[in-house]
């Protein structure tokens, strides 16, 4: 059951850090929103970031085996690097529309598959 919140906290904390990281690149599409500065939009993106946190630090508390947990924290990262590259994935092919799913895509993602694979393997 930790493993299950562990991973559903990660896949929520890596779905708002992509939103802070890329999310302003489409929401310049807004006009009042392009008309901010930098520092502006820096706040709003710490803003949703916030958000990430709220997520990640619980999420590695439940699922680090040093608190009882599943996971070895090298195995928590590479679960959270892999979450972070397909949640990225996704929102880029369903927000931006303009990036292509391509051969070399599907190939590095198979290599993910298996790092996780050699991480979790004894």
């Amino acid at each position: 059951m930790k493993a299950f919140w562990t991973i559903g906290l990660l896949i929520l904390s890596n779905s708002f850090m992509v939103i802070a990281w890329y999310g302003h690149l489409k929401f310049a599409e807004w006009k009042w929103f392009n008309k901010l500065g930098l520092i502006a939009i820096v706040l709003i993106s710490w803003g949703i970031a916030l958000f990430e946190y709220l997520f990640q630090v619980p999420a590695n508390r439940i699922g680090f085996s040093g608190n009882g947990g599943p996971f070895s924290l090298i195995q928590l990262k590479v679960i959270q690097e892999v979450i972070t590259l397909v949640v990225f994935a996704l929102f880029t092919l369903v927000v931006f529309k303009t990036e292509t799913f391509r051969l070399n895509h599907v190939i590095s993602f198979i290599f993910l598959i298996l790092a996780v694979y050699f991480m979790f393997k004894k």
